[in-house]
Parts: C-alpha cells; sequence; structure tokens
C-alpha cells in the first residue's frame, strides 16, 4: 500500500518568513496567485492604495506578501491545500527560472542576447534552458548556476529548475521571459525578481512538487559574473523617481474626463474599465499579455481623444503611469507602445453613449 506524501504548507509558508521572505497563497493545485476578492475585481481597481492590502486580506497576489506570523498561521491553518509564494523584490532575491520546454530552436540572435552565435558553431545537442545557460557560463569561463551546490536550487515540476540567490545589498532586478524577444538572459532562461514571485521549496500542484536539490537550501550571493550578465542585458532595476513623479496616477485622468461630461460618464467608464484591464497584469508575473492589454487601452484612450473626451499628453502619461507600476523598469518598451496605439487610435474617435 502506497502512501501519498502531503507537504506542510502552513510549515514552508513559516520557513520562508523566518527567512525573510514575504510569502503570499497560491491557488491550490496550481502556481498563480488566488484570486481577488469581488471588489478588487471591479474594473478601475488596483492594488495601489487597497484596503484589502492594508486590512492583511489575499488580494492582488505578490503585492500583498507577507512575514506576519498571525496571517500566515490563520490562512494555511484553514487552508492547507494553498501553496506559498514569495514575492522576490521585497524578499531580496533574484531566481534564475531555467526552462526545459520541447519547442523549436530560435534563430541565434535569441539563444544569448547580445553575443553572436557564429555560424560555424554546432548547435547539435542544444535542446533547452539548461543548455543555453551552460553555454553562457563556459563562454565567461564560469561555472554552471544549475550545478551550483552553494546555493538553494529547486527542480520544477516541469523538469526545470529555480536557482536561487540574493540579490545583494541595493541591488534590485527586474524580472524578464527568456524565451521571448523583450529583455532575456538566454533562451529558455528567465529572471524572477522585483516586479515577481517565485514558487517556494517543497510546494505541490496538480503537476508535481517544487523540489530541493541537494542539500543547501539558502540562496548564495549573486555572483560577480552573473551581476554583470544581468546588468548587460538590461536587468538592473534603476528607475528614476524625478521621473515617476511627473507621471499623473490614474486618478487624475479619471478626473480630467469626469469634469467634461458632469461626473461619471459613458468615457469616464471606458477608461476605467481600460486602465484595470492594464493594471490586472500586476497580479500575475507574466503571461497576463501586457503588452496588447496596454497597446488595447491606448488604442481606446486615443479614440477618446480623438472625440475630445482626454487630452493627449493626459491619456500618454496615465498610460506610462499605469504600465510603470504594474511592470516596472520597461518604460522604453512601454512608451513605444503607447505611443502607436494612441497614434491608431486617434484616427478612429470614440464616442461612448453616443456624440455629445
Amino acid at each position: 500500500m502506497h502512501s501519498t506524501f502531503r507537504p506542510d504548507m502552513l510549515a514552508i509558508a513559516r520557513w520562508c518568513a523566518a527567512a525573510g521572505w514575504p510569502v503570499h497563497p497560491l491557488a491550490a493545485g496550481r502556481k498563480t496567485p488566488v484570486r481577488n476578492c469581488p471588489t478588487c475585481a471591479e474594473p478601475g481597481h488596483v492594488h495601489l492604495g487597497c484596503p484589502c492590502i492594508s486590512a492583511g486580506r489575499w488580494c492582488h497576489g505578490f503585492h500583498a506578501a507577507t512575514t506576519d506570523p498571525g496571517r500566515i498561521s490563520a490562512r494555511w491553518a484553514n487552508d492547507k491545500r494553498s501553496g506559498v509564494g514569495v514575492s522576490c523584490g521585497p524578499a531580496g532575491l533574484v531566481v534564475i527560472d531555467i526552462d526545459a520546454h520541447a519547442v523549436p530552436l530560435p534563430e541565434r540572435e535569441r539563444l544569448l542576447p547580445g553575443i553572436h552565435v557564429h555560424d560555424g558553431v554546432d548547435l547539435t545537442g542544444l535542446e533547452n534552458g539548461f543548455h543555453t545557460l551552460a553555454l553562457l557560463a563556459a563562454l565567461r569561463r564560469e561555472p554552471d548556476p544549475a550545478t551550483d551546490p552553494t546555493t538553494l536550487r529547486v527542480r520544477t515540476p516541469s523538469g526545470g529548475m529555480h536557482v536561487w540567490y540574493r540579490a545583494g545589498a541595493g541591488r534590485s532586478w527586474l524580472c524578464s521571459t527568456g524565451s521571448g524577444r523583450g529583455r532575456a538572459l538566454a533562451w529558455q532562461v528567465d529572471v524572477r525578481a522585483t516586479g515577481g514571485y517565485i514558487v517556494a521549496p517543497g510546494t505541490t500542484t496538480t503537476a508535481g512538487t517544487y523540489t530541493p536539490v541537494g542539500d543547501c537550501r539558502t540562496p548564495a550571493p549573486l555572483p560577480a559574473w552573473l551581476d554583470g550578465e544581468l546588468t548587460r542585458t538590461g536587468h538592473l532595476n534603476t528607475p528614476s523617481p524625478a521621473a515617476r513623479s511627473r507621471l499623473p496616477p490614474p486618478s487624475r485622468a479619471r478626473q480630467a474626463v469626469a469634469a467634461g461630461g458632469g461626473g461619471r460618464t459613458a468615457a469616464a467608464r471606458v477608461l476605467e474599465s481600460v486602465l484595470a484591464d492594464v493594471a490586472s497584469c500586476s497580479a500575475v508575473a507574466q503571461g497576463a499579455g501586457f503588452t496588447a492589454r496596454l497597446n488595447r487601452a491606448a488604442f481606446t484612450l486615443g479614440g477618446l481623444v480623438a472625440a475630445g473626451h482626454l487630452a493627449h499628453h493626459t491619456a500618454h502619461d496615465t498610460l506610462l503611469a499605469v504600465a510603470e507600476h504594474v511592470r516596472p523598469g520597461r518604460h522604453i518598451r512601454a512608451a513605444t507602445i503607447v505611443r502607436n496605439g494612441l497614434d491608431a487610435g486617434t484616427r478612429r474617435p470614440l464616442y461612448p453613449g453616443g456624440r455629445s
């Protein structure tokens, strides 16, 4: 007779919190955060200033992460099936997320972004993130992080690996998706850091358990060579406080629209809806369709601008403010999406509720 091992999620959450890593619950059997409450799921609602977070509720995913023993005990004692997520930024963590997906190789320029892989190099046998990360390490004549016994490594249910490191004093890193065309360390190698979360070791989903490898259970300092590579590939988080202060909060845009129509006009409701759609990406580190949502919002606001409901500069700055809160550090990319979306939208005026 076989017994089924069920990890103690409360013990895992407490262990993480004791290490100084803020935690938040994941939906039972999944690696995504628990759902928001009905109020937080309403159009126009964002995590900034949300009373649920200040009241100790678990809406807004990693934004609600905590090390408070009382909150942690209350949650996992009452729901033993919830997994454990760790908010990387507040925890001071940068996690190298290695994937092993069976997909075709991309073009050579995407294998190691910023590093030319000559056509004469034989790529036979190169199949996944383990290989591209090992290749990057070999080029730098450094040890492969996937085989680093001095830091916490966690095998994922899909066959990948999470390599945990401490970000270092005064250092803050940004998330990436290694298989995408934007910021990346290597093909099939993601980075989880500020603005994201990582699944805690021991968490079990329907796909399996996140299992520690070897004996080490503590993250080592980020190696100097990886610090350099993350800086080279655009992962260093260097937001400009002055630039952020110039971006008006979404509420000012809502006020600008409402002032033109005597309160909650149809245009104001459209504005709140599209901003909420973009803001909803903040609860998920990746895979939320952020680019498409931001582009759709910019197109819609461009229509409101063309119809006279909103000033162009207000629409532009508001979209950038929301984008910066949702995906910190991607200002250049977001600015391009916003500019193109607004330009396209202004060619099609939008009159919610009919012409006035």
